[in-house]
């Protein structure tokens, strides 16, 4: 119960404040454990195809372990010391782990460039939200790209963390963050990462298959409460929910895409290389700046529809 107590104070916290830079994040000091593992691990091992692999393997048990074990730690000294001291460190965790206000806060950043009309600006801000090559991007390709940010990330940033915290609480929330920020970092198809992020890429699909797909499901919801197009959200999801490298990365862009009536996706230049991807979406009409706050709108409505169904889920479950 004290999860589930935790997991709402935690949503609640991350609608009012975001991630404040001014307070240290869990997963800047993962992102740092990553960094150390795989230098360790690069030397332990040969520079082969498949020592890279066996690297990329160790490394990610590394990661995950630590990553959950010192949380797990922490929340069970809090809690032998007082319940309120563990439900107060558990929801400060939970917190960490949800990016709902974040994911909204950066992209509304993007839509605030792109309303002054200043490339680099517009340029800049996207930059700091999506991996791509953005140096050439107009205004339109900017917009496009923050929608599918946003998409995209509602269900690794926002609705499988929160599963796995209603499962398992914050510990198995940062197993969650862990191996997904691996896949940030190390899951890139170009070198030095191509064979030491195969094992993090693949078990991040793994671990967001079920999320993905309910999150997909939750956004149509989501969508038809806010009076958006629910019909073809639902077709474009089943035509266009597996275009995408990712098993799960469409699943969630195809249903903002068929909602809001427009098309993402499309080729887009990785570190000076072109990627060919397939389209997501039917161009019913242009996109336009004001898709952005609608996708921000979309997201909030789908987090907490979530937080509301994974919630008596668990209540149900420790009842």
């Amino acid at each position: 119960m004290y999860h589930l107590i935790a997991l709402l104070i935690g949503f609640f916290i991350d609608l009012l404040l975001g991630d404040p830079h001014s307070i240290p994040h869990p997963v800047v000091w993962i992102g740092k454990l990553i960094s150390a593992a795989e230098k360790l691990v690069r030397r332990m091992f040969p520079k082969t195809v498949r020592g890279e692999n066996i690297a990329g393997g160790v490394l990610w048990v590394i990661v995950v372990l630590v990553s959950t074990a010192v949380p797990a730690l922490l929340l069970y000294a809090a809690y032998r010391l007082h319940p309120a001291a563990g439900l107060v460190l558990e929801s400060i965790m939970c917190w960490q782990i949800l990016a709902t206000r974040s994911l909204r806060d950066e992209s509304m950043k993007v839509y605030a460039a792109l309303k002054k009309g200043v490339p680099e600006e517009y340029r800049r801000a996207v930059s700091m939200i999506v991996g791509r090559d953005t140096a050439e991007l107009d205004d339109l390709a900017v917009t496009r790209a923050a929608v599918e940010t946003v998409a995209e990330n509602a269900s690794d940033g926002v609705i499988a963390p929160m599963l796995f915290l209603a499962l398992g609480g914050a510990p198995l929330g940062f197993f969650y963050k862990a191996a997904n920020t691996m896949d940030s970092m190390l899951g890139y198809i170009e070198m030095p990462y191509k064979n030491i992020g195969l094992v993090p890429a693949k078990m991040d699909d793994v671990l967001n298959y079920i999320p993905a797909r309910l999150s997909a499901l939750f956004m149509l919801a989501a969508g038809a409460l806010l009076g958006m197009d629910a019909k073809n959200g639902w077709r474009i999801w089943r035509r266009d929910r597996r275009n995408h490298a990712s098993p799960n990365s469409a699943q969630t862009e195809s249903v903002c895409a068929g909602l809001l009536g427009v098309r993402l996706a499309g080729d887009a230049y990785y570190h000076g290389e072109l990627h060919k991807k397939p389209y997501i979406g039917d161009a019913l009409r242009e996109i336009e700046y004001e898709d952005i706050p609608r996708a921000g709108r979309l997201l909030y409505a789908t987090a907490a529809l979530s937080l509301v169904l994974f919630g008596a889920v668990r209540f149900l479950l420790v009842m």
